[in-house]
C-alpha cells in the first residue's frame, strides 16, 4: 500500500474530525495560488475571505463559511489543526459525529456574523479568515460539559482541561486591541458559541440538528431517483445451492475481520494496523 492509499484510508476510516483536518490541509493547498511573492503573503479574494464590509459580504453570504477553512500561512495551518486535533478528540468521547460537523459549522457561522457587525459597528474594515473560531467553539463546548477533564500535557503533567481552555481565552483578550483584533473578536464570539451550545443540548436542544437537516436536504436533492419502471420478476422457489451457502459464510467472515480491525482501530488508533491490515481494510473498501 503506497503513501495515497494510505491516506485515502485514513480519510475513509477516521471520522468526520479527520475529515474536518483533510478539508482544511485541501482548501490551504488550493490557497497557495493565491500566494503573492512580491508581498509575501496570500491575498485572498473577497468571494473566499468574509469581509466586514456590507456590500461585499452580503452578495457573498457563504464566505461566513467558507472563511473558516482557509488559513493565511503553513504555520496558521499548523497550529490550528494541532488544536483542532485535540478539541475533537475530547469533544468526540461524549458527542457524536453529526453534532461535531454541526457545531463547526454553526460556530464558524456565528462567529463570522458577530465578526462583521463589530466592525461595522466600529467604522472598521477588514476580512478574516482561518478555522480558529470554530476550533474555540469545540475545545469550549467540550470544556462546558466537563471542565475537570485531566488532560496530561507535556511538561505540565496532568491539568484540569478548563485551565487550558481559560489560558487560550485570557491571552484572546489580552490581545483584543492588537494587530489582529478581528481574528479576536471571532475567537471570543465561535468561544461563546461553543458554550451555549452545550447549554441549550443540556436542556434539550440541539442546534446540530439544523446542519444535518440542511445537509440532508442537498443529499437527498443529488440523490439518484429510486423510482424505476414496475418489472416483473420471476421467481425461484428452488432450495439454496452448496454454493450459495458457502459465499455467505465467505463473506460472514470477511465482515468478522473487518470488524476485529475497526475494533482495534477505535482501541489504539489507525497506526496501530499491521501493513497487512492496512492492505485487507483498503481492498475491502473498494
Amino acid at each position: 500500500m503506497n503513501i495515497l492509499d494510505d491516506l485515502k484510508l485514513q480519510y475513509k476510516l477516521g471520522g468526520i474530525a479527520m475529515r474536518v483536518i483533510y478539508w482544511n490541509v485541501a482548501c490551504f493547498l488550493i490557497s497557495l495560488v493565491f500566494y503573492k511573492f512580491s508581498i509575501g503573503q496570500f491575498d485572498f479574494p473577497n468571494w473566499l475571505a468574509l469581509s466586514s464590509d456590507p456590500q461585499v459580504f452580503m452578495f457573498k453570504p457563504w464566505t461566513f463559511l467558507t472563511y473558516a477553512f482557509f488559513h493565511f500561512g503553513f504555520m496558521h495551518l499548523l497550529f490550528n489543526m494541532l488544536v483542532l486535533n485535540f478539541a475533537s478528540n475530547l469533544f468526540l468521547t461524549f458527542f457524536s459525529q453529526k453534532q461535531y460537523l454541526g457545531l463547526y459549522i454553526l460556530g464558524a457561522i456565528f462567529s463570522g456574523i458577530i465578526f462583521a457587525l463589530s466592525f461595522y459597528i466600529l467604522g472598521n474594515s477588514a476580512s478574516i479568515v482561518g478555522a480558529s473560531a470554530a476550533i474555540m467553539a469545540i475545545l469550549v463546548a467540550a470544556t462546558t460539559y466537563q471542565p475537570l477533564m485531566n488532560v496530561r500535557l507535556l511538561f505540565f503533567g496532568n491539568v484540569k482541561l478548563w485551565h487550558i481552555t481559560g489560558v487560550i481565552l485570557l491571552l484572546d483578550l489580552m490581545q483584543l486591541r492588537l494587530e489582529n483584533m478581528g481574528g479576536h473578536i471571532s475567537h471570543l464570539a465561535g468561544a461563546f458559541f461553543g458554550f451555549v451550545f452545550i447549554k441549550l443540548l443540556q436542556n434539550g436542544t440541539d442546534l446540530s440538528i439544523i446542519v444535518s437537516k440542511v445537509l440532508d436536504f442537498f443529499a437527498n436533492l443529488f440523490r439518484k431517483s429510486s423510482t424505476t419502471p414496475f418489472t416483473k420478476v420471476h421467481k425461484n422457489y428452488k432450495k439454496p445451492t452448496e454454493k450459495v451457502t458457502s459465499r455467505i459464510v465467505t463473506k460472514d467472515k470477511t465482515q468478522q475481520q473487518i470488524d476485529e480491525i475497526l475494533d482495534k482501530i477505535s482501541q489504539s488508533g489507525y497506526d496501530c494496523l499491521t501493513k497487512e491490515e492496512k492492505e485487507f481494510l483498503f481492498r475491502a473498501g473498494k
